[in-house]
């Protein structure tokens, strides 16, 4: 039988599947519930030591649907967490009390300022929290203040504090990526070189999600005004998983946990295969329940048992073998194949678009 525990950083987790920062892991009851369902890890909704009240407003959540009605994209404008560090602190000693064999995951964010990320890091630590996710990456709010993703779009401030977190603390250290980015891989690098255990990628996008047609608005609308927020689900998928094989590639020394667009055990099992150790989930979870991951681990330990794999770290990273560069893929030898498919083509188009347009699509 598949055994779909896997130990990351030292840490063993039941099975790779983490509750993501947010609403799901918003206040000690929202995470005893994701642990008693069986989830493997839980990152707890983002604190800070900040003196600025955290003040969410409503609505605050956007849905990005088809013309049938299925939902495949999410817009958030949700702060960190509006509770106090220390009704947390005693939340996070009560959660490992009741599930001491579970991954509770702290995650935090602070201005730049050394003294405040040592002082957050050392009342926590006391906790018996198993890990650190620092949160450089939250693209709404915080980074009007030089937070969030302020602070993930400049690698050196990314090393340097992530070296004042690892001078203060030997748990694992995970960074969070931003997506607004143009290439990851130099703040992951810098999250390592500053003494980081692994990094989570990607936090959301950036986005405007509707304009609200009658009254020109754009989405979710706060007193009639709104502010580009967070964009997940679904529809993220594919620049996650681009984002994550780049790291995967570009900085093989880190621990990848994957986030974006999961929504069942398919998209987790690529985000393993394109590198991902663990694999986190907070949208998903919003709109499914927390009852989703019965499926995603049924579902991981019956492709496991498919294709033969005893543990889940045989396959980390499996499929990144198969990327390479276009040039590559236009090759000679690639290239009398595509040739015989039709792939030079370009003057043979004809108009019948929906059709020609099929016939080159990956089947």
């Amino acid at each position: 039988m598949a055994d779909i525990s896997i130990e990351v950083n030292g840490v063993k987790f039941p099975n790779p599947f983490i509750i993501g920062s947010g609403p799901p892991s918003t206040n000690s009851k929202t995470i005893i519930k994701a642990f008693n369902n069986g989830w493997g890890g839980v990152s707890a909704k983002t604190v800070s030591l900040t003196e600025t009240p955290v003040i969410n407003v409503a609505p605050r959540y956007g849905k990005l649907k088809t013309s049938s009605g299925e939902i495949i994209g999410f817009e958030n404008i949700e702060l960190i967490s509006d509770r106090t560090l220390e009704v947390w602190l005693d939340e996070y000693k009560a959660i490992k009390d009741a599930h001491p064999d579970k991954v509770l995951i702290s995650s935090i964010m602070e201005k730049y300022n050394k003294d405040s990320w040592q002082e957050l890091v050392g009342r926590i630590v006391e906790t018996g929290v198993d890990m650190f996710e620092l949160n450089f990456s939250c693209p709404h709010g915080h980074p009007e203040e030089g937070m969030g993703a302020a602070m993930g779009q400049n690698p050196d401030m990314v090393k340097e504090v992530t070296g004042w977190i690892a001078e203060v603390t030997d748990l694992p250290i995970w960074a969070k990526m931003t997506p607004d980015i143009l290439d990851i891989t130099e703040p992951a690098q810098a999250a390592m070189d500053g003494g980081a255990s692994g990094v989570a990628a990607i936090n959301t996008i950036p986005s405007i999600l509707n304009i609200d047609l009658e009254t020109l608005a754009p989405m979710p609308t706060v007193e009639g005004h709104s502010t580009p927020g967070g964009y997940s689900y679904y529809a993220v998928k594919p620049i996650a998983l681009r984002m994550v094989s780049q790291i995967g590639r570009g900085v093989p020394e880190a621990e990848i946990s994957g986030i974006g667009g999961v929504i069942s055990s398919r998209e987790a099992i690529e985000f393993i295969l394109m590198g991902s150790s663990t694999v986190q989930v907070c949208t998903g979870v919003m709109l499914q329940g927390y009852e989703m991951v019965e499926e995603m681990c049924e579902g991981l330990s019956n492709f496991m048992e498919k294709h033969g794999f005893k543990t889940v770290r045989e396959f980390v990273g499996h499929s990144l073998q198969y990327l390479t560069t276009h040039h590559d893929l236009a090759d000679k030898r690639l290239a009398k194949k595509a040739n015989a498919l039709g792939a030079n083509r370009d003057n043979n188009w004809t108009g019948d678009i929906k059709k020609e347009t099929d016939e080159l699509v990956s089947k």
